[in-house]
């Protein structure tokens, strides 16, 4: 194994006066500094964040760094833009120097998770030790997999390939470096046609080995793994990708600790407005698709499916402010989990229609959304609505941020976008 030598490879460091770490360098594109021995041989844990200039990974980053904890990202930007990582520098260097806290180290590597440049990073921070590797990377989260359910159905290769033998490549890289702990980017997806039913869903409903539980009423239940009516590739990546995290979980129950957060519908954006929804290409997430709408880049909002069986006819979902849902993943983190493998639903536990989620950012923006109904597309369900009584017992983890808040934050990160431009 060598050093890694990627030309992509940036070493942080925040702005103004905020007392900062010693060994942390920004690399400009037209200046290069070599990284220093010191940085090399600092004895802090890091946390490996793949997918870490996206969406969902961004917010995550922030909460990390705020949380004290020192972050390397590692994104191909794919879906996702450089500048983001400066963003979120600046945002936690905000943050820190307003609450009185040093800024932790933010490094970035341009990179795919699956290419042999992985294991060379991972190099940099193995120790030797007398049997077995161990590293100064204390935990690994896992944002790199595409997500797009009708992009799924189109090109399932791409999806099988980089969700699913991806993350098996991955996961036996982590192994060979002593790195076990684990948290792992699912979805509501896996809970397939069993969200049209109509109740709140519990991870009991989808598990990969047999469980027992208390039902509502006190009793003792049982749940047998399966699964209902996946409706997508996209869906059934997540589920194989659960199924396998559980059976190496189980195969070696003393060293793996690995959570599976199982997302509903992420929207807003952080407090601050520099960290936003921003993908490459054509959005399909709702709310940067009502952006879209608003700031005049498409003339109206695609309503898929009026004729649900919900309170106005339009598809009910569980919409979860992103920074909540970020925070979430410094509790998996940092949980120490009965079981080898755990699984969480991160969500409100509250409805809301697409119909009230348009409401919301009219009355945020106010302006109007001008909107068309649409036959529903492949792959959607009518309903899709988490319980998530576990999160709260086990991870001491609850969502605080209103559906308006959510939108007022998206708004604005949009207006400041506007202004930048």
């Amino acid at each position: 194994m060598t050093a890694s030598t990627s030309s992509d490879s940036h070493l942080l460091t925040p702005v103004d006066s905020v007392t900062v770490n010693p060994f942390l360098y920004r690399v400009d594109d037209d200046v290069t500094f070599l990284e220093l021995d010191a940085y090399r041989s600092f004895p802090s844990q890091h946390v490996l964040v793949l997918g870490g200039a996206g969406f969902i990974g961004s917010h995550t980053t922030l909460e990390l760094l705020k949380a004290g904890k020192n972050v390397i990202i590692v994104d191909d930007l794919s879906n996702s833009f450089s500048v983001v990582v400066d963003k979120i520098l600046l945002a936690a260097t905000v943050w820190c120097k307003a609450n009185d806290r040093k800024v932790p180290s933010l490094r970035f590597e341009n990179l795919d998770y699956r290419s042999q440049d992985l294991a060379a990073l991972l190099d940099e921070y193995a120790i030797s030790g007398s049997s077995a590797l161990r590293s100064r990377i204390s935990g690994v989260i896992h944002f790199a997999a595409f997500k797009s359910v009708s992009e799924s159905i189109s090109q399932p290769i791409d999806y099988y390939r980089n969700n699913v033998c991806g993350l098996v490549d991955l996961v036996a890289l982590l192994d060979t470096y002593g790195i076990h702990k684990f948290v792992f980017s699912s979805s509501a997806t896996v809970y397939g046609t069993k969200a049209d039913l109509g109740q709140p869903l519990s991870e009991y409903d989808v598990v990969h080995h047999p469980e027992s539980f208390l039902d509502r009423h006190g009793d003792v239940s049982h749940a047998t793994p399966g699964v209902t009516g996946l409706t997508s590739p996209y869906g059934r990546t997540k589920y194989f990708g659960e199924a396998i995290l559980a059976d190496v979980a189980y195969s070696a129950p003393s060293k793996w600790s690995i959570v599976a957060l199982r997302y509903f519908n992420p929207i807003g954006c952080d407090a601050s407005g520099l960290l936003g929804e921003d993908p490459r290409g054509v959005p399909t997430n709702l709310f940067p698709v009502i952006t879209n709408v608003l700031t005049g880049r498409t003339s109206h909002l695609n309503i898929f499916g009026s004729d649900w069986d919900t309170r106005d006819g339009t598809a009910i979902r569980d919409f979860i402010h992103v920074s909540d849902l970020a925070r979430g993943h410094i509790a998996a983190l940092d949980i120490k989990i009965a079981e080898p493998f755990r699984t969480f639903n991160l969500g409100t536990g509250n409805g809301t229609t697409v119909a009230e989620a348009v409401s919301a950012l009219e009355h945020a923006s106010g302006r109007k959304v001008p909107a068309v109904l649409a036959p529903r597309r492949p792959g959607d369900v009518g309903s899709c609505v988490a319980r998530n009584e576990r999160a709260l017992s086990e991870l001491n983890w609850t969502t605080t941020e209103s559906l308006q808040q959510c939108a007022l934050d998206l708004w604005n990160f949009v207006s400041k976008a506007a202004v930048e431009r």
